[in-house]
């Protein structure tokens, strides 16, 4: 790491740095569990912010919105809730990562999200399935963490729920510490994006809310807290378009998928908001001159 990296009043760090130290605190302790133990810090007072918001939010649902939004202030990772009729999953991807994120951060990241919603609903929240990528390692370990079954090989890092506990009620929720805490995190976002020009902003709104839905300027502009006329008059004022950013956040994302993770094609098209595969195909042969299926195994670690 670099000498300055220590010496900000708020460290900042890019996604290679974020690996590397997470690989260091690996190879300094030989416990396989540090990573879950991190995760679920029962200390409230070391909480940062976000999660002492997410804690008193009026649910697990309401928790995992807030988490979403908040993320982004404390480092380059992007936390994803994909849900279907039945279950809902929650994800941490990180964009620019040119590797496979460390286990152990995998490990903190899904056992900091299970602990907010244990501690919220008073251990009422227990996960389908766990979702990870490497090959079976320490699956009795992991088992006794979650409490559930493990699916190694997957192609994805996700906690699995049944959809209906994300509504289940927070019995921390406080409204007077949510507001404040709140009121303060906005003030950061806003803050930052105010430092960001519009295609940027605009990209992490879209990588926000992507999966399985039909991307449109209305949408986006409600996710960034904005009306659609004040978002298309800052893209037209930065001489860009909604759809030159939407092709360029798919195009980021789907090599993102293809490269680091062992999702289906189908998959990827849903995850980049495309109603049909087929669009996916057309729009990946147009960016890079192949199929996606092609560009994956030139592209494969």
């Amino acid at each position: 790491m670099p000498e300055i990296f220590f010496q900000q009043e708020k460290i900042y760090a890019t996604t290679a740095q974020v690996f590397a130290l997470w690989r260091a605190v690996r190879e300094m302790t030989p416990d396989p569990a540090i990573g879950l133990k991190m995760g679920e810090e029962p200390r409230f007072e070391l909480y940062h912010p976000a999660t002492v918001a997410a804690v008193c939010s009026q649910s697990f649902r309401d928790a995992l919105q807030r988490i979403a939004r908040f993320k982004q202030l404390t480092c380059p990772q992007e936390i994803r809730v994909l849900t279907t009729r039945d279950e809902a999953s929650v994800e941490f991807i990180y964009p620019q990562a040119q590797e496979p994120q460390p286990d152990i951060l995998g490990d903190l990241g899904l056992s900091w999200i299970l602990g907010i919603g244990r501690r919220g609903t008073d251990g009422r929240i227990t996960p389908l399935r766990l979702e990870l990528t490497r090959p079976d390692h320490n699956r009795a370990l992991l088992e006794s963490h979650f409490g559930c079954r493990v699916r190694f090989k997957a192609s994805r890092d996700a906690l699995v729920f049944r959809n209906s506990d994300l509504d289940q009620p927070f019995v921390t929720h406080n409204v007077e510490l949510l507001t404040a805490i709140g009121a303060h995190l906005e003030s950061e976002l806003q803050e930052r994006n105010a430092n960001a020009d519009a295609g940027d902003q605009v990209k992490r709104a879209l990588k926000r809310s992507l999966a399985g839905k039909r991307p449109t300027l209305q949408h986006t502009a409600r996710e960034m807290g904005t009306s659609a006329r004040t978002l298309q008059r800052r893209l037209t004022d930065a001489g860009i378009t909604f759809q030159q950013v939407l092709e360029d956040t798919r195009r980021e994302l789907a090599r993102h998928y293809l490269k680091h993770s062992a999702a289906d094609l189908n998959a990827v098209a849903y995850f980049l908001g495309y109603e049909h595969a087929n669009s996916f195909f057309r729009a990946f042969q147009g960016w890079e001159g192949t199929t996606p299926g092609e560009w994956r195994t030139r592209h494969s670690p």
